[in-house]
């Protein structure tokens, strides 16, 4: 691994343990040694400084949500009175469990935040009674998702 200014530069022995472990995080450290044909030692020193250059930052487990019954997926951009009332209005989106992604964004909304809901009568209510009272925000911009069709991490 190489540190520039601005960058880090990973080389192909770290980007093929990242592919193994972005595929699968619970993989064995020892069969992707096997595999790459480095030891297992050698494989947690690479992980511990790639920790330690923010490239990686953990791992975690995916939640189906359908199966916990949460089906109805939205966008909604989100337009501010003023650009000072962000941070308010962020604050108080971190307390709705339900917004899963908030981004401050360029073009016609402030905020573009994403959202899991049980249903549309379930997202219903949180646009009228969570997000839209929130002090700073003018109005909202609603996109349902209908089905994601492309979910994946970038490609090294």
């Amino acid at each position: 691994m190489k540190i520039n200014q601005l960058q880090i530069e990973i080389d192909g022995i770290d980007k093929e343990i990242l592919r193994q472990l972005m595929e699968d995080a619970r993989k064995p450290i020892l069969q992707i040694a096997h595999s790459i044909g480095i030891s297992g030692a050698a494989i947690h020193q690479r992980l511990k400084k790639l920790e330690e250059a923010q490239v990686i930052s953990g791992s975690k487990f995916i939640i189906n949500t359908k199966v916990l019954g949460y089906r109805t997926m939205a966008f909604v951009g989100i337009y501010l009175d003023k650009a000072s009332s962000n941070s308010e209005a962020v604050r108080e989106l971190r307390k709705i469990p339900e917004v899963l992604e908030c981004h401050y964004t360029t073009g016609n909304w402030s905020i573009l935040v994403k959202i899991i809901c049980k249903d549309n009568e379930h997202l219903m209510q949180l646009l009228n009674k969570k997000i839209q009272p929130i002090d700073g925000v003018s109005r909202t911009e609603t996109f349902i998702s209908l089905e994601q069709q492309i979910e994946r991490q970038i490609q090294l």
